[in-house]
């Protein structure tokens, strides 16, 4: 009886034992465990989305982790430079050719990529007055509230009814993004009757 005792504690331990080795050895489990803790897993884009960025980010004054999830979310998930930036790799750097990713830096996300008769606008030139609220409800309703002189409000090319359905916390981290990237021309607060149609996002 002592002995069967002593076997069936022996069995528990090593069930118990191999399950933690199981456990530990499945790098899965550790990124399910991430996923259910939403600090930890948006710490951990926010993080990537620093290092993801092709252009350095001026972040004086600016939300840090705002926009390291923006750039995350533009640069990871949204395919933000498949439109806006043109041509979008750097020469020798186009990633369906088989070479390693290398974004073309120089016009990311300056716009200029056509669409029949559109053409993709500068992210990188933010109206001094245009508010994350503008920003939001454009994104949410696809109506541009800074279309140039006879051109039409409704984005008719950009996915607004995909990114629409994005949480408000994750439209401002995109916004907070765009307004960080350097050496952007700004465009004024009051713009000339006939403004530059790339000023508009």
């Amino acid at each position: 009886m002592r002995t069967r005792g002593t076997v069936l504690a022996c069995t528990a331990l090593y069930v118990v034992s191999l399950g933690w080795v199981l456990s530990a050895a499945d790098p899965q489990k550790d990124k399910d465990k991430d996923a259910l803790n939403p600090n930890k897993s948006e710490r951990a884009r926010i993080e990537l989305g620093m290092t993801l960025s092709p252009v350095p980010m001026d972040l004086a004054g600016a939300d840090a982790d705002l926009a390291g999830l923006g750039s995350y979310i533009v640069n990871a998930v949204g395919g933000c430079n498949d439109c806006h930036t043109w041509p979008n790799y750097a020469p020798g750097g186009d990633p369906f050719t088989g070479a390693p990713k290398q974004v073309n830096v120089t016009h990311f996300l300056a716009g200029g990529r056509p669409f029949g008769p559109f053409t993709s606008r500068n992210l990188t030139r933010v109206p001094d007055d245009h508010t994350a609220e503008e920003f939001i409800l454009m994104m949410r309703t696809g109506q541009d509230p800074h279309a140039p002189a006879n051109s039409p409000r409704l984005l008719q090319v950009m996915p607004w009814p995909v990114y629409q359905d994005m949480t408000d916390h994750d439209l401002r981290a995109i916004y907070e993004y765009l307004k960080v990237i350097p050496n952007a021309a700004r465009c004024p607060t009051n713009p000339p009757p006939q403004p530059d149609p790339t000023c508009a996002m």
